[in-house]
């Protein structure tokens, strides 16, 4: 790696800024900075302790980087010793993943780790498309929850946790066309969230408009959501707030 001199000069903030130098860190400047140029291709304002030569800073391991405006990037780095123990860490990371693998270094990402991901989400996938086919047996079993309502029709209000938004859609298609006439509201929690999808059938959709009714459900549990006025969905984060969902789902009339 070619060793490069660092230039450290004195001027003002104006004649810094009209040379090039950037301001990567949010540092307020006076009247008079200093610029620290490195070769041709770095050109900042001081923002702290600087070396006489790229050279001095020896090994480094970068720690993280990220976007700090347009076109530029910022890196954050340890260097020496701290630098060496990252690497030695990093290393015994490294030797555990490949026994546990059983798999040479070169081939944990490709062979194993991508597999790995691929299998999870194949496994996932299966999980979903048996949670539906469960909730779906139940369908009938589940039906007896319904109350009238005032309108005409029957409300339905379910919970039904682990279930992704994709799978509460085909359920509430499924309670539409047993209820005949009707809303059906499901609520689940799913890790983290609550997913929460709302149907009417064609009928009632003059009174009862989905759309409407999960925009007013999803606030309580801290979310929002749209949709048709024949079928709408939301998420929202505060799961312990479901119970209290359900109970206001309950109230429509």
């Amino acid at each position: 790696m070619q060793n490069y001199e660092v230039e450290v000069n004195e001027m003002s903030y104006d004649e810094a800024t009209k040379a090039g130098a950037m301001a990567l860190f949010g540092e307020k400047y006076g009247d008079k900075v200093r610029v620290v140029q490195m070769g041709e291709f770095s050109t900042e304002l001081c923002g702290g302790t600087h070396v006489i030569q790229t050279g001095d800073i020896g090994f480094f391991s970068i720690v993280s980087e990220g976007g700090v405006a347009n076109g530029v990037r910022r890196i954050e780095a340890i260097t020496g010793e701290a630098a060496l123990k990252r690497m030695q860490q990093n290393m015994s990371i490294l030797d555990v993943a490949r026994d546990k693998l059983k798999a040479q270094s070169n081939d944990i990402i490709n062979d194993k780790i991508d597999g790995i991901i691929a299998d999870n989400k194949s496994l996932q996938k299966e999980i979903a498309d048996l949670k539906a086919k469960l909730a779906g047996f139940q369908a009938d079993s589940l039906l007896d929850q319904a109350k009238p309502l005032a309108n005409g029709g029957k409300l339905l209000v379910l919970r039904m946790d682990g279930n992704e938004p994709k799978t509460l859609v085909e359920l509430i298609d499924k309670f539409k066309d047993k209820l005949g006439s009707g809303v059906v509201v499901i609520g689940a929690v799913n890790s983290d969230k609550v997913n929460l999808a709302v149907g009417v059938t064609k009928d009632l959709i003059s009174t009862y408009k989905a759309g409407e009714i999960v925009g007013k459900l999803a606030q309580v549990v801290g979310g929002k959501g749209g949709g048709r006025p024949d079928l709408a969905q939301a998420g929202g984060t505060d799961i312990s707030k479901i119970a209290e969902l359900l109970t206001v789902a309950s109230q429509i009339g």
